[in-house]
């Protein structure tokens, strides 16, 4: 009977023929079956060798044995020994749930239950982490049960880890009746609460749940600032940010990531440089997050310069260091910059990925190279392995359409492999409006509209084509559709930035405090342009009204008074940002080239599509569009 006989060995004296120190260790240590670990255990009495001095590694042993025939054998071992059982298989159930075998973990803890080895906090601790780590909200609940069962509701630790796991496996319903129901919280558990809420998407029952915490801590802010980024609420993120800077606490590097993820959405350049010198102080310069999200800021702001510095001076760069540089270029319209860097990723070993090349083609796009965009979409396939998405679908649709083969991008639709979506679609519509193709421009509204029916922007480029081609009941056609779909055309806004102010105007827009000396600067302006040659371009005035009606229409565009205001409260050679939720219109752009000659400032716009940097006369982008 070799266990119970060994059992008699374990603390015996050695004698002469006991094997060396390393021999031994090395013995200890070799067995990965549960019949080596009996070979060694039989030599172990066979040498009369003790374990008192150079235990058995019982954590292994555990491993070893467990879901074995073996297990008893084991256990055999343990009950001899000062410690607890339950402690080493702990240690089995702890390497488990950390490691690539969570499920072992849950199979250990019902073995433990077979053989009436009582759980101890520990055990459950283990198998909640297994059920956590396979989103295994079942056999949660079962060891939730042993929980309440063995009296480990007051543990305070346990009881977080049983809402974290019903929380992160959507069980959002339980998470919260056990909040509820818990006699004590600590900031742990808030700040579960809050994380998963907002993961779940709903930001506003993570801001109530926030807003009564007790304590907060920087996690309780981060997940908060965070939550706010992930749903489109940039400026409530930015606020929050405010509130925890005046509560004293310090950001941390994820702190840091969402605030500039904020800064990025609404281009407040201001805050964001000052996250990015609070960043460099606190020694966050190393961070490959911090640093990518600091190039996606700075090249949302219209500062691509900064973008590149802060590019050049990572030590370790990633593919999203890469991609984020070759779209930055590609956005403001500088395809050589964005297909220069790409040779050099490649020359330096780094493989592309899917967003690499959305970004060239979309270099390839705004600069008409309409070659090197089929080079490199049939690029992805052969020599990287990438199978294309939609969006590349779209990109070459859209490359297409801006240089005017608006049947070669048609025939490129009906032959893709996948679904055409409205992006794909939309870029065809955009075409058809630029080189004014009315027939196609039909057949892509009629798939627009049963895949995206109240997108008010593909009626709005539909009624712009009719009016173009002067067809009025067309428009009203349009327009009559809209009202019957309940579709409501998006509001045009421009904002800029001015002494860390934001500033917003809408189109026709008096409700700022500077309304009238705004309108009187344009005044001026328009003056100059004229001398210039500038003619406004009425036609894109969706009404049939007279054609001075239309030039004031046009003149009070909403970039327009964000650029009046700008060059009023800006000082000499610094530049003019302005963020556009739509599209800049073509008599915008025509008018803002003129303009940054006449005044000799950089004036650049972000629109919805890329951005349009205007100096001495023009722009980056070889149109409006």
């Amino acid at each position: 009977m070799l266990c119970s006989v060994s059992t008699l060995h374990l603390f015996s004296h050695p004698n002469s023929n006991s094997p060396t120190s390393q021999n031994l260790h090395n013995l200890l240590h070799s067995f990965n079956t549960p019949f080596e670990l009996k070979q060694l255990h039989a030599h172990l009495i066979k040498t009369n060798t003790p374990l008192s001095t150079l235990p058995l590694p019982l954590t292994k042993l555990a491993l070893v044995t467990a879901l074995t025939p073996d297990f008893p054998y084991a256990q055999c071992v343990f009950k001899h020994l000062d410690k607890p059982e339950i402690v080493f298989w702990n240690s089995c159930l702890k390497a488990w749930a950390e490691g690539q075998s969570p499920f072992d973990a849950i199979l250990l803890f019902y073995q433990l239950r077979e053989f009436d080895i009582v759980p101890d906090d520990f055990t459950c601790s283990f198998v909640l982490k297994a059920c956590a780590a396979l989103s295994d909200v079942l056999n949660g609940r079962i060891v939730h049960g042993y929980v309440e069962k063995l009296g480990f509701r007051s543990n305070l630790f346990l009881q977080n880890m049983i809402v974290h796991l019903y929380a992160s496996c959507g069980a959002m319903g339980d998470a919260r009746l056990l909040f509820d129901k818990m006699s004590q919280r600590d900031v742990v558990t808030w700040n579960i609460m809050i994380s998963q809420s907002v993961k779940s998407g709903d930001v506003e029952g993570a801001f109530e749940l926030f807003s009564l915490m007790p304590e907060r801590n920087v996690r309780s802010w981060t997940a908060m600032i965070a939550g706010y980024v992930q749903c489109g609420k940039p400026k409530e993120a930015i606020h929050l940010f405010m509130e925890m800077e005046e509560a004293g606490l310090r950001p941390n590097e994820v702190t840091v990531v969402a605030v500039l993820s904020a800064c990025a959405d609404l281009g407040t350049l201001d805050l964001g440089r000052r996250v990015h010198e609070y960043s460099n102080c606190s020694g966050f310069r190393g961070n490959v997050r911090v640093s990518n999200t600091l190039i996606d800021m700075y090249v949302k702001c219209g500062c691509l310069k900064d973008a590149c510095t802060v590019f050049d001076e990572m030590e370790e760069r990633t593919i999203v260091s890469w991609s984020a540089m070759i779209a930055g270029h590609a956005i403001y319209g500088q395809a050589e910059e964005a297909l220069s860097l790409f040779s050099k990723m490649v020359q330096i070993g780094m493989k592309p990925n899917d967003v690499t090349f959305i970004g060239l083609l979309h270099a390839c796009s705004h600069m008409g190279m309409i070659d090197k965009g089929r080079e490199f979409f049939n690029s992805m396939t052969r020599d990287y392995g990438i199978i294309p998405r939609i969006e590349h679908y779209g990109c070459m649709v859209d490359l297409f359409s801006r240089a005017g083969l608006l049947q070669e991008a048609y025939v490129f639709i009906m032959n893709m492999p996948i679904k055409p979506n409205g992006v794909v679609w939309g870029a065809l519509l955009g075409g058809c409006r630029v080189h004014r193709n009315i027939e196609l421009a039909e057949e892509a509204i009629q798939h627009l509209l049963e895949l995206d029916p109240l997108n008010d922007g593909y009626y709005v480029v539909l009624s712009n084509i009719y009016a173009e081609a002067e067809r009025w009941e067309d428009t009203a056609k349009v327009r009559r559709l809209m009202r019957d779909r309940g579709v409501k055309k998006t509001p045009g806004w421009s904002s800029i930035t001015v002494d860390g102010m934001l500033h917003e105007f809408a189109a026709g827009d008096e409700s700022h405090p500077q309304a009238e000396e705004i309108f009187q600067m344009w005044g001026k302006l328009l003056q100059k342009l004229k001398i210039k040659g500038y003619v406004p371009k009425t036609s894109i005035v969706l009404l049939d009204v007279e054609e001075n009606e239309k030039e004031k229409f046009l003149y009070r565009h909403s970039e327009k008074l964000a650029l009046a205001f700008g060059l009023m409260k800006t000082p000499p050679g610094m530049p003019i940002r302005i963020m556009k939720n739509l599209r800049v219109c073509e008599d915008c752009h025509a008018a803002m080239k003129l303009i940054s000659g006449i005044v000799n400032k950089e004036i650049i716009v972000r629109d919805r599509n890329r951005f349009h940097c205007f100096k001495d006369g023009s722009c980056t982008c070889n149109d409006y569009w």
